[in-house]
């Protein structure tokens, strides 16, 4: 799978859970809690759904790397080939 594909299906993801946000000026480098309203009940929603949608496991020690979305994309790129 390509990064831009691994991407959106984050971006969706996103978009599911933070339902009330706006995404249209999302930074790809910037921390996604700091631009967006999520708590961490959401971020976990977000972990969770990864899991239920695409089988992807993220263990508790990997979160910070799902920080940004570029580092998302860095990180479950080659998780989810």
């Amino acid at each position: 799978m390509e990064a831009g594909e691994v991407r959106k299906i984050v971006f969706d993801i996103i978009e599911d859970v933070a339902l009330d946000e706006d995404l249209t000026n999302l930074d790809d480098s910037l921390a996604l809690r700091e631009q967006l309203d999520l708590d961490s009940m959401d971020f976990l929603d977000i972990v969770m759904e990864l899991k239920k949608r695409h089988k992807v496991e993220v263990p508790q020690e990997d979160y910070p790397r799902l920080a940004t979305m570029n580092s998302c994309v860095e990180y479950l790129t080659p998780k989810m080939q």
